[in-house]
């Protein structure tokens, strides 16, 4: 028993190293590279390196599966669909980088986004923060505030090492910054943990699929963002959906 408990540990230690040594690498290519046309590039090597699924462990409710949380018209001929981590650096890029050209084709009635949120960072890291933020998130979605709420998060996300989303005070205080939310009924639903089970096997679904980072990014279920040698922009993704309008 101790033994395996030994090998636990070491293994635990190593994939963390692992992932602090690929950060450390991004980050470092970031630096050296200039600001403008070269940003597009980066962010495609952030999601490529992302956080992987390898070393995420756990499971499903009863093995059924989570429902995505969706954004814009039901009919839209183009769906994008995006598996995320509220802790991911690269889905924070991804979020602060496409956030308005996908919110204009969600209003112009091109685009439904369906939102998976999983919990990769907690399991590779340690922590909590993105399974409660997952849940905080689904809390808004009842609220009616589900956008809002993700699109406030994502602008104040703290470093990945930094677990600042576990703290149900912070989660409240950027639910502060969305008009509305902050009622009893959100801080109830987000203390109890009501969507945990619903956060657990979104992350299963993830874990389980042939997906291998966050953020992962499909449009009507091709991938569209992972791909380094045909780096995704704003422009790109506008003109995809347009064509299926």
């Amino acid at each position: 028993m101790s033994q395996k408990n030994s090998e636990g540990r070491r293994s635990a230690r190593e994939r963390l190293r692992v992932e602090q040594e690929r950060h450390k690498s991004v980050q470092k290519r970031r630096r050296t590279l200039k600001v403008g046309a070269v940003v597009v590039g980066a962010l495609v090597v952030a999601a490529v390196v992302g956080v992987t699924v390898a070393s995420q462990t756990g499971g499903g409710d009863g093995g059924e599966s989570a429902k995505p949380i969706s954004v814009g018209r039901a009919s839209a001929p183009a769906k994008l669909t995006v598996y995320e981590d509220f802790r991911c650096p690269a889905c924070g890029q991804f979020e602060n980088t496409y956030r308005g050209t996908i919110k204009s084709l969600e209003k112009a009635g091109k685009l439904k986004a369906d939102y998976h949120l999983v919990t990769l960072i907690d399991g590779n890291m340690g922590g909590s923060g993105s399974k409660k933020a997952a849940n905080a998130a689904a809390c808004a979605r009842d609220e009616g505030k589900f956008s809002q709420y993700h699109d406030v998060l994502y602008r104040n996300q703290p470093a990945e090492q930094n677990d600042a989303f576990a703290s149900t005070k912070r989660l409240f205080q950027l639910a502060g910054k969305v008009e509305g939310l902050d009622s009893a009924a959100f801080r109830k639903c987000v203390t109890s943990g009501k969507h945990n089970k619903w956060v657990k096997s979104s992350n299963a679904d993830f874990r389980d699929s042939k997906h291998q980072a966050t953020p992962t990014v499909l449009l009507d279920g091709k991938d569209v963002y992972g791909d380094q040698s045909h780096p995704l922009t704003p422009d790109e993704l506008t003109k995809m959906v347009e064509r299926k309008s």
